[in-house]
């Protein structure tokens, strides 16, 4: 059945899906150069490119639903879990996350994006991507870097700040057949959301969907762009009384407590977005066997629980960056980034302190996400737990990765102590430095035929 699968998922991978009601694809122009790495490239499949928008006229908005109740999550024991996916799956566990489902609420609600800014500095530390089953970061305009929090198994009561739409959301909502929480975006994206198939899929206060579950939290110092926060249990009950909260599951990922065999040791992950101001590092905790964030040198700490962010899983996947002056960036007045996260792509995997090199496969405009070997054939499988992506540019874009870790405690403590970022720019490292408690997993041998 993988089999089978697999090679109609290969015949599905370059086919276009056009907006709704838009016609013939437009090419994008020829890409800026970027450095050239001095590694090898691997060719990539021609990529179908977004059909140019036709602008047509802007229905009224939604008004904002009553505000109910929010109901008290809490996260109850997950058995253990055994080899899943990537074709099928337990009736109760999440494809997302490989493991069952802590609730009937978990297991009976959609797939929830919400958009999280992580620049500029100030909106540091965010609230609730801890809580997230995945995060993607992937580059914006600017070479600054933005996240796309997945929530399924759990939720958050308070997650942002919120900030707009991306092109690669637009994808990102058709690979996980997803709801999309964001603040808003440019006219082009706006347009897209309102032609699309799953426009009513879109929660935004630009479309209606204002307080709750989308509210402002003024701060000193913060510009109102970076206020904005959201709940995600109110964000399902929108979703709820839209009719449109259907539990829908994905298919691509395998997941297995034992490792696949082959792995090199790896246990830091250095990429530069190639921006002074951003870059993001990834170092393995043997203690937990979980991977700790940091970002520009200070860790990275949950705003509410004041612990450094960390993942089960770290996948990095290198796609094409387009450049489409076709689409002005109202933020920044700039040209817009198309990220290609279609097609067929390198994809390294990095758990339990190992690196495995393979593809990554995804067909335009269709769900699932595909992690193989380089046969194609073979699924790499990830660790059960929570998984963070960082989308790169080719060939593997300022990626460097090692098996002795920098010493970050130091760096951070040398920023501290030189007073080289005003605080304004280090709201993630006012938090003081906290040592990750190690969680004890309970791995099984147990592999499904």
């Amino acid at each position: 059945m993988l089999i089978a699968g697999l090679a109609l998922l290969g015949a599905m991978l370059t086919a276009p899906r056009p907006a709704a009601g838009q016609g013939a694809p437009t090419l994008p122009p020829t890409n800026t150069p970027r450095p050239s790495p001095t590694a090898t490239a691997t060719p990539l499949p021609t990529n179908t490119p977004r059909p140019t928008f036709t602008a047509t006229a802007t229905p009224t908005a939604s008004p904002s639903p009553t505000p109910t109740d929010t109901p008290t999550y809490t996260p109850s024991p997950s058995p253990t879990a055994t080899v899943v996916g990537p074709s099928e799956y337990p009736d109760n566990f999440n494809p997302l996350t490989g493991l069952p489902y802590p609730s009937e609420e978990a297991r009976n609600r959609r797939n929830l994006i919400v958009k999280v800014s992580n620049f500029p500095e100030v909106v540091r530390p965010q609230s609730g991507l801890d809580k997230a089953d995945i995060v993607f970061e992937y580059e914006v305009e600017g070479a600054v870097t933005r996240f796309a929090a997945i929530y399924r198994s759990q939720g958050a009561e308070k997650v942002g700040s919120i900030r707009s739409a991306r092109l690669l959301d637009l994808e990102l909502v058709e690979m996980f057949q997803a709801l999309l929480a964001y603040s808003g975006a440019n006219d082009w994206i706006y347009h897209y959301i309102l032609d699309s198939d799953w426009k009513w899929r879109a929660l935004t206060p630009q479309m209606g969907v204002n307080c709750p579950p989308f509210c402002r939290y003024p701060e000193e110092g913060k510009a109102f762009e970076h206020t904005l926060f959201g709940n995600t249990f109110q964000m399902w009950e929108v979703a709820e009384q839209r009719q449109v909260n259907d539990p829908i599951q994905v298919r691509g990922f395998a997941f297995s407590y034992e490792p696949d065999p082959g792995g090199k040791p790896a246990l830091d992950i250095f990429i530069d977005y190639w921006s002074p101001r951003q870059d993001t590092r990834w170092q393995y905790n043997p203690a937990d066997g979980r991977y700790y964030r940091w970002n520009n040198g200070l860790p990275h700490v949950d705003a509410v629980t004041g612990k450094q962010l960390a993942a089960d899983n770290v996948v990095i996947l290198e796609a094409e960056h387009i450049d489409r002056p076709d689409i002005l960036d109202s933020e920044v007045s700039g040209v817009v980034i198309e990220t290609v996260l279609w097609g067929r792509g390198t994809a390294w995997l990095f758990r339990d302190g190992l690196w495995y090199q393979g593809i990554w496969a995804h067909a335009q405009g269709k769900p699932g996400l595909w992690l193989l070997f380089p046969d194609g054939q073979t699924p790499m499988h990830l660790k059960p737990g929570q998984t963070w992506f960082n989308v790169v540019r080719p060939v593997m874009y300022g990626v460097q990765v090692s098996e002795q870790p920098a010493d970050m405690v130091g760096t951070a403590q040398a920023i501290y102590a030189t007073q080289t970022q005003s605080a304004a720019l280090t709201a993630t490292a006012i938090a003081p430095y906290i040592t990750p408690t190690p969680t004890v997993a309970t791995p099984t041998p147990e592999r499904l035929p």
